[in-house]
């Protein structure tokens, strides 16, 4: 998949039907694609069950799209989500698309937008129908995602230097750490383990409204050569490429 950092990208997320804890490794994925300037998540919110996605979405930006459930048994939900799909996509501003649902009522949707040459991105459980993964440009199971985050996370905090014993507290945070780690593991790397600084940082800022001078620096290069956990690369043709140590 072309990488495309500028390119405006939508997250549509059908709330009944997707896992909260998948959305940070989600907005990592959809980085592939560009950046994710459009994130809403559809349910009716007075629904106790829907209660783990309100702090997801204030920390990430994801704006609730309420919907009463006007007859039992009939989900007007995916027909708003539905609607709204089509509307973003013959604006032409949106340039892909990622669905996080496990309901194959979505499938019809995924085969029009791929139709008008738009990728899209399906995240859902294991036990998604198979007409909604094979309507997808790409289906990935969020659960897979989860669990790989939550290794790669114990990794990072068994990597962290432990400075207690000087006196002093370690330079950076667990949070920055995983963050970086996970943009890290997520984007392209040569034969030799080195990935772009510049995909790395825009996997980072899909993910949250990470920004270098939160930790003391103004770019990005000097924030990730600062820390011990990466090997930083200045090439010849000016290109920066990271690579992670541990």
């Amino acid at each position: 998949m072309t990488y495309a950092p500028s390119a405006n990208i939508a997250l549509l997320i059908d709330a009944d039907n997707a896992s909260h804890a998948a959305i940070d490794p989600v907005l990592t994925v959809l980085a592939e694609l560009g950046q994710v300037n459009i994130r809403r998540a559809y349910g009716n919110w007075r629904k106790t069950s829907l209660k783990g996605w309100i702090d997801k979405m204030h920390r990430y930006g994801i704006e609730p799209q309420q919907q009463f459930d006007l007859t039992k048994g009939k989900n007007a939900t995916d027909m708003k989500m539905t609607i709204d799909a089509l509307d973003l996509l013959y604006s032409g501003r949106v340039h892909g698309f990622g669905i996080m649902s496990s309901d194959s009522d979505f499938m019809p949707l995924a085969m029009r937008i791929r139709q008008d040459g738009s990728p899209v991105y399906g995240f859902g459980s294991g036990k998604t129908p198979e007409a909604f993964r094979q309507a997808c440009t790409r289906f990935i199971d969020v659960n897979a995602l989860i669990k790989a985050e939550g290794t790669d996370a114990e990794r990072t905090k068994r990597a962290e230097p432990n400075d207690s014993a000087n006196g002093t507290s370690p330079q950076f945070d667990t949070e920055l750490l995983r963050l970086l780690v996970d943009a890290y593991n997520a984007s392209k790397r040569d034969e030799n383990g080195y990935a772009q600084l510049s995909e790395v940082g825009q996997r980072a800022g899909n993910r949250s409204s990470f920004d270098t001078r939160n930790y003391g620096f103004t770019r990005l290069f000097d924030l990730v050569d600062a820390i011990p956990n990466f090997a930083v690369e200045r090439r010849d043709n000016g290109e920066v490429w990271l690579k992670r140590l541990r």
